[in-house]
């Protein structure tokens, strides 16, 4: 298609581009061309773009359509190509907090972190609040005193996971859960308690863990039918093994959507993910399972994997907390690779709180099993009260906050006042430039790791083995050629400036976490998936950056749509500033926590009947 090669754009160097809130920069929405498709119509479009004949032209076309080659493809850019957002060790001044040792083992962290939680307390006891969902403090407190065991929540979790997949529920929480080995951990856990020798806080408490991430004694499926076949799970991910030196209870492989290849959990190998605020609507991917069932109780807390918001948000859609750390702070051995330079496992949970045990069990300090070792500390907050930090800077980039529904930036906007009124913290106006161009070369990324990372496979496979809007997405991914995935690269280093320089001025960028709220689940997507590129693009709208340029960000429901259904507030921070993102989300819960609201769908664990 050389000789129809479009005209790019030509770039102007990172020091000539003002940042500022007047800057030229032009924000553009995405210009996403494409109708929206299911059933019959997936299918007959996936077979032509994988026809010999018609899929290099539809390609091109759509690749045209959705300005890849002006933007990425033949564009002209001066900077050198940055392949992985490593990020060295840096001195930050951050605020109440404690400086972790580098020796600790998970139980150690964890038992760090929990020294940092006396505000916790405060929670359960404010009568204020018209729903709470159970932490994992109160679990162990409930262990602890006697009240419950973990042998009668994990009765109380099978029976529950069964109701939620009866006629009347079909949530589709989990590909995959293994009663007897629930149990047996459970009884373990009991055991322990009984002697007065628990492992940690995280003893006995549910855990549900996305079937992207290996944990015996489950097959590792990606959400495909054929994933595992090709590749055994032989051992726990390092950050399953972690979890389990706590004693955390795993309960099982929570759905996705298929490779992690979209953004509404709709999988049509084993099930739609619903959402627990409306079953009608979905929960939002690639992470549906592991935010639906903290959302309905059935886990105080879940691991996901997050590439292109795949756990902020569904977190966000499900009315949860996502944390997605810093590039390299959680190790990435026993996930599958389907993209190994922007995906992150993170963490989705009811509370900031509980979102921080867990990030302390499964994070580490020394990253030598990365190409550049680097040492980054580990600091954990004082969480104290809401109002520790101060002085804190918001950037926020007017034209790109606003472009989401009426409901999401009134919301959000109302809750940034809060942050000003009762913390006093200052809002930047800044420009983040270019921010299409990066959606787009992020899209060209990860798809262009993700085609490669199961070639091999793909040689072997029947097609007819993926759902129809997996193969679109594949036949899209192989398209891209090394000039484009080059200047994909050439774009991250830009915008590694860009954010840089921003965070010179402010302490984190604040966005809302999705540009809709979730939408209609419709039944003509249960069978193939759906292609809906417009309602996709809008729920990555504020995603990107985290992914793209390894940063850590976190989502915090900061209220509801007139529907009823959760709204996301977004914080992206410097690389390992997670300390200072659970502060100022930590704070942000707090104006919120009292007006959230209990889903359609909920289970209580801890309940004594």
């Amino acid at each position: 298609m050389g000789i129809f090669k479009d005209k790019g754009v030509v770039y102007k160097p990172v020091s000539d581009v003002d940042l500022g809130p007047h800057s030229p920069d032009v924000y553009i929405s995405p210009k996403v061309k494409a109708p929206r498709m299911a059933g019959l119509l997936v299918t007959i479009f996936a077979w032509f773009l994988e026809s010999r004949i018609f899929g290099p032209i539809l390609l091109y076309i759509l690749k045209k359509d959705n300005l890849i080659h002006r933007l990425v493809s033949f564009a002209d850019l001066e900077e050198s190509p940055v392949f992985v957002p490593l990020h060295p060790d840096e001195d930050l001044e951050e605020q109440q907090i404690k400086c972790i040792e580098s020796d600790l083992s998970p139980p150690e962290q964890v038992q760090k972190a929990t020294e940092c939680l006396q505000f916790s307390e405060y929670i359960v006891k404010n009568p204020k609040f018209s729903f709470y969902r159970w932490t994992i403090m109160d679990y162990s407190k409930a262990y602890t005193s006697g009240k419950i065991t973990p042998q009668l929540v994990a009765d109380q979790f099978v029976a529950a996971v069964r109701e939620s997949s009866e006629p009347a529920f079909q949530m589709s929480f989990f590909i995959d859960y293994n009663i007897e080995d629930i149990l047996k951990q459970a009884t373990e856990s009991t055991l322990r308690y009984e002697r007065g020798q628990a492992l940690s806080v995280l003893d006995g408490v549910p855990i549900a863990i996305k079937d992207e991430i290996d944990c015996l004694p489950y097959p590792t499926t990606g959400g495909t039918k054929w994933l595992h076949k090709a590749r055994q799970c032989m051992d726990d991910a390092c950050c399953v093994k972690r979890l389990r030196l706590c004693g955390a209870l795993l309960v099982g492989k929570t759905n996705m959507h298929e490779l992690g290849a979209g953004t509404s959990g709709i999988n049509p190998h084993y099930g739609a993910t619903r959402n627990p605020y409306d079953r009608t609507k979905v929960a939002g991917g690639s992470s549906s399972g592991s935010a639906a069932v903290v959302s309905s109780g059935l886990c105080p807390a879940a691991l996901g994997v997050d590439g292109g918001g795949s756990v902020r948000m569904p977190a966000a859609l499900c009315g949860v907390v996502g944390l997605k750390p810093t590039f390299g702070r959680v190790p990435h051995s026993g996930v599958i690779p389907l993209n190994w330079t922007v995906g992150m496992v993170g963490i989705v949970a009811g509370t900031v709180e509980d979102a921080f045990i867990v990030y302390a069990a499964i994070s580490e300090q020394s990253r030598t099993h990365q190409p550049t070792p680097v040492s980054p500390k580990l600091h954990f907050p004082l969480l104290k009260s809401p109002n520790t930090v101060s002085n804190i800077k918001l950037a926020k980039s007017l034209e790109w906050f606003n472009d989401c529904t009426e409901d999401i930036k009134v919301c959000c906007s109302r809750a940034m006042d809060q942050l000003y009124m009762r913390y006093g913290w200052e809002i930047v106006e800044v420009t983040v430039p270019e921010i299409e161009v990066m959606r787009l070369a992020h899209y060209l990324t990860i798809g262009s790791e993700c085609s490669t990372a199961i070639a091999c496979h793909l040689e072997k496979l029947d097609m007819a083995e993926l759902g129809g809007d997996a193969r679109v997405a594949l036949s899209v991914y192989g398209a891209f050629n090394s000039r484009e995935y080059l200047n994909a690269q050439k774009i991250r280093n830009r915008q590694m400036q860009f954010h840089k320089n921003i965070f010179a001025k402010a302490d984190v960028i604040v966005t809302p976490t999705t540009g809709v709220t979730a939408y209609t689940l419709y039944d003509d997507a249960l069978k193939t998936g759906e292609l809906d590129y417009i309602n996709g693009a809008a729920l990555v709208r504020y995603q990107i950056s985290g992914n793209f340029l390894g940063l850590p960000a976190v989502t915090v429901p900061v209220g509801y749509d007139k529907l009823g259904l959760p709204i996301g507030l977004q914080f992206i921070g410097r690389p390992w500033s997670e300390a200072t993102l659970i502060h100022i989300a930590f704070a942000m819960q707090a104006l919120c926590i009292s007006d959230y609201k209990k889903p359609q769908v909920f289970y209580d664990l801890l309940k004594q009947d």
